[in-house]
């Protein structure tokens, strides 16, 4: 099965810019993400711990079709009890 490609929008580029958030963390954080939980729009949220021992959250809000994943933003957070939900 191919792996399909993820497309970062202009809004979210300048986002990640603003935030000071890595390319490739955002990649690594769809590719494997810790969690995924769904959002409005049909949307879903990837998330993972990231940083030194896991103490932020990397959210990266996705809008996935058949061809894509389409990064709407993404961003950081120490509020960590807040979104990660028990599996």
């Amino acid at each position: 099965m191919p792996i399909k490609p993820i497309r970062i929008s202009s809004h979210a580029r300048f986002e990640m810019g603003r935030r000071r958030l890595k390319r490739a963390d955002v990649i690594a954080t769809i590719r494997d993400p810790g969690q995924v939980l769904p959002s409005i729009k049909g949307r879903s949220i990837y998330q993972s711990k990231i940083g030194a021992a896991g103490r932020m959250l990397l959210r990266v809000i996705v809008k996935e079709d058949a061809v894509a994943y389409h990064v709407v933003t993404a961003y950081q957070t120490s509020q960590i009890a807040k979104y990660w939900r028990p599996s």
